[in-house]
């Protein structure tokens, strides 16, 4: 089966062909002069073939034929002859150069309008569309798809429009030269057209089959690739090799039947072209003798003839490859048309001044304090200022990620400006989603959250975040220098902050013994480092940020006693006049906690501090002498 993010490749059809295509010819319609050019190109291409072809007729009637069996002939006509058809096919190439590039450099600025409104929409999309879309299906639409479309707008258009160009014409030039022969070419066009459909058809589903099993063969290998340690700890190599010949051999089969189609195809329709032209060859030599065509025109008739069967090829090819760029614009836009998250709040976070006497004054910089600046006024022409203190409470809150399942039931609580309120409880038992909440990642079904007082719905989530600093259990680091990663928490910080940050969460004495200290390079998410070395720079992020409220989700997971003891002495000073909110995992780091909430099932069970827990000797009591018991 696929790896994780991977979906298998496959030739698709849109569901919506003509809306998709005309919006993609919006965006060619900021390109007007450009296509006018490419018509042109396209026009100039096809009608030097065409007449290049059609100069055949007087060529020979007039300088060749003539001339056969005189002892010295003058070539003069006959040379200046193939210099202008040497001319006409010079202008045709220079022709087709001309629209091609135009095309590659049209498609080009195409893509990258397209791939700028992909990113920028989704950094406005909420986090709810992330839990339900895979990184490598998202990540397919900036690959497998642009790709796609790359190649329909600079190859596969411009060719599908010469190619229809091309055989109208010579169409049209065949009829004007015989009708008799033309008749025939058309019989024996419908012909191909019936094979194509047939044999095409049925080589295209097997094609669609063939991708489908590579999509399984690459998801396996990389699925495998990823856990190749735990594979090899287990000794499950064997059975490895057992299920990969399987999907393999199942890909064998159906290449074997695509291709053996696909390859039957275009020896039939160069077979059928050879019978068209000897058939034409011959009713061409009968209508010669017969004096009612010339031998001019039958050699450009039948050079017509060679050259006609390949737009008919050509079309069929790329209404496929064009049907599954198609399909792939038709996934980008579906992604750009994702509704982005909706963000209702008004009020916004400034930096202040606070005079003695308690009043505000906004200031540009970050230094003073953090405060809410709240409209008093729909038009938002008077504002107040109200110092952030970071005073949290949760009123019968009731959250679920799906309808049908609910995930927090009815929670309050309270966090009050400067404590330190811990989370404990089993795995799965809500403590992070009630953090989610508190971020805004996701909103409640019902009930309120407020933040000094004000509803954290009618903040700007943009500032409410930058009011918060949050650890993840999870770190994710950036390629770039150490100093840039924690740099990351605040952009405007000095390097003498990021250090001072550094040496809070006690990174700063690892930094120094890498190659090139704080800017040392980190690349694959942090690959070169322990898991507890990146756990440290991301509290360290953390820390330069020095947000009115910080959340800690397990952030001392990953590393030892010795080292959590000692970031647990700088989290102290961090922690200092802000409000903190820690989902613990060893019950010894919460002990200092102002208030310990004992989070089961989507609610709160308990709440005190670490001696009140004890003494009821309830769930936390049961977690706490359970692990002094195993320690």
């Amino acid at each position: 089966m696929p790896g994780p993010g991977q979906a298998p490749g496959k030739m698709s059809k849109p569901r919506n062909t003509k809306k998709t295509f005309k919006r993609l010819l919006s965006y060619l319609g900021d390109y007007k002069p450009q296509l006018v050019l490419v018509f042109i190109g396209i026009l100039g291409s096809t009608a030097s073939s065409v007449a290049g072809t059609y100069l055949l007729r007087p060529l020979l009637n007039n300088y060749i034929v003539p001339l056969i069996g005189k002892q010295n002939p003058d070539l003069t006509g006959f040379i200046h002859m193939i210099g202008i058809m040497i001319t006409v096919y010079v202008m045709g190439i220079l022709c087709s150069l001309m629209y091609t590039q135009i095309m590659v450099r049209v498609s080009s600025n195409i893509l990258k309008t397209i791939r700028t409104q992909l990113f920028t929409h989704m950094q406005d999309l909420p986090i709810r569309y992330y839990d339900t879309h895979t990184h490598g299906e998202l990540m397919s639409r900036y690959t497998t798809d642009t790709d796609t479309l790359r190649e329909m707008l600079s190859m596969g258009l411009p060719q599908l429009i010469a190619a229809a160009v091309s055989m109208i014409s010579v169409l049209v030039m065949m009829f004007i030269i015989s009708v008799p022969l033309a008749l025939i070419v058309i019989g024996i066009l419908v012909v191909m057209i019936l094979c194509i459909r047939t044999i095409g058809g049925r080589s295209g589903k097997l094609f669609v089959e063939q991708q489908r099993n590579l999509g399984k063969l690459n998801g396996y290998v990389e699925e495998m690739t990823e856990g190749l340690k735990v594979v090899k700890i287990f000794s499950r190599e064997q059975i490895l090799k057992d299920d990969f010949e399987g999907i393999n051999e199942d890909l064998r089969q159906t290449a074997k039947k695509a291709n053996t189609l696909a390859n039957i195809l275009m020896p039939i329709m160069g077979n059928l072209s050879y019978i068209t032209y000897s058939i034409v060859a011959m009713v061409g030599a009968l209508l010669v003798i017969g004096g009612t065509l010339d031998i001019g025109a039958i050699g450009s008739f039948l050079q017509y003839t060679r050259t006609f069967s390949m737009p008919v090829s050509q079309i069929s090819q790329l209404f496929n490859s064009i049907l599954n760029a198609l399909a792939g614009a038709e996934r980008i836009f579906n992604l750009i048309d994702e509704e982005p998250e909706v963000d209702e709040g008004r009020v916004t976070m400034v930096f202040a001044r606070e005079a003695e006497d308690g009043t505000l004054t906004e200031i540009p910089d970050f230094e003073g304090v953090w405060a809410w600046k709240v409209p008093l006024d729909d038009e938002g022409k008077e504002f107040k200022l109200v110092k952030i203190r970071g005073d949290v409470r949760f009123e019968d809150v009731t959250f679920g990620y799906k309808e049908n399942k609910t995930v927090l039931h009815h929670v309050s609580l309270y966090a009050k400006p400067g404590q330190k309120i811990a989370f404990v409880g089993s795995t799965g038992a809500g403590k992070t989603t009630i953090t989610n909440l508190i971020n805004r990642f996701y909103d409640t079904n019902s009930g309120s959250i407020t933040y000094d007082g004000i509803p954290i719905k009618d903040i700007k989530k943009a500032d409410l975040r930058k009011s918060l600093a949050m650890v993840l259990q999870d770190t994710h680091l950036f390629t770039g220098t150490i100093m840039e990663n924690i740099r990351y928490g605040r952009l405007s910080a000095t390097d003498e902050e990021v250090m001072t940050a550094a040496k809070l969460a006690n990174a700063d004495s690892f930094i120094h013994l890498l190659p090139d200290g704080y800017q040392t390079v980190i690349s694959g998410d942090g690959a070169n480092l322990s898991q507890g070395q990146r756990q440290l720079l991301a509290i360290a992020r953390a820390a330069v940020a020095n947000p009115p409220v910080l959340i800690l989700d397990e952030a001392t997971s990953s590393v030892d006693t010795r080292t959590e003891s000692l970031i647990e002495k700088g989290m102290n000073k961090l922690m200092q006049g802000r409000t903190v909110f820690v989902i613990a995992h060893r019950l010894s780091t919460v002990k200092n906690a102002n208030a310990i909430l004992v989070v089961e099932d989507g609610q709160i069970i308990e709440r005190g501090d670490h001696d009140d827990l004890l003494k009821q000797r309830g769930r936390y009591y049961q977690l706490y002498t359970g692990m002094f018991e195993l320690t």
